[in-house]
C-alpha cells in the first residue's frame, strides 16, 4: 500500500507548527519577543525556573541554544542575571520590568492568533484537538526517552 507521506499526521502537524510559528513570530516581534522566548518568560514569571539549566529543562532544549537565547534576551533588556548565592558557578535569572510590562500584550496577541487560526472550529473540536496534541506530545516524549542515544 502506497501511503502519501504528505498526508501523514507527522507531516501535517509539522506544517501546522510552522504556520503557528510564523504567525506568532510576526505578532511577537513588534513587542521585542521571539517565539523561543515564551517558555523562558513563562517559567521566570511563574517562578518555575531561575537558572539556565532549569530553563533549558523546562523549555526542552539543550544547554548551548538556551545559553545563546539568554545572552540575546539579556542584551535586549528582557532578563537580568546575578550570581547564585547557593552555587557560585551558576546565575539566577529574573525578568526585567520591560519584559513583564509587555507580556500581557504578547499573551493577548498569541491568543488572538490562535482564535483566528482555529476559525470555523467548534469549542468541542478545539478542546479535542488540544487533547489529541497533548497525547501526541506525551507519546513523542516517551519514544524519544526510550531511544538509545545515537551519539558517537
Amino acid at each position: 500500500m502506497d501511503l502519501d507521506v504528505l498526508a501523514t499526521p507527522g507531516h501535517l502537524v509539522s506544517l501546522a507548527a510552522r504556520g503557528f510559528a510564523r504567525l506568532s513570530e510576526a505578532r511577537l516581534k513588534p513587542l521585542g519577543f521571539g517565539l523561543g522566548h515564551l517558555p523562558v518568560l513563562v517559567a521566570l514569571r511563574e517562578g518555575r525556573a531561575s537558572t539556565q539549566r532549569d530553563l533549558a529543562r523546562f523549555a526542552k532544549v539543550e544547554q548551548p541554544p538556551m545559553a545563546q537565547m539568554l545572552a540575546r534576551m539579556e542584551r535586549d533588556g528582557l532578563i537580568q542575571r546575578s550570581p547564585d548565592p547557593d552555587d557560585g558557578r551558576s546565575s539566577r535569572i529574573v525578568l526585567k520590568e520591560a519584559a513583564l510590562a509587555r507580556m500581557p500584550e504578547a499573551v493577548v496577541a498569541l491568543l488572538q492568533g490562535n482564535r483566528e487560526a482555529l476559525e470555523g472550529f467548534t469549542a468541542a473540536e478545539t478542546q479535542q484537538l488540544v487533547g489529541l496534541l497533548t497525547r501526541l506530545i506525551a507519546n513523542l516524549d516517551r519514544l524519544a526517552n526510550e531511544q538509545p542515544s545515537r551519539r558517537p
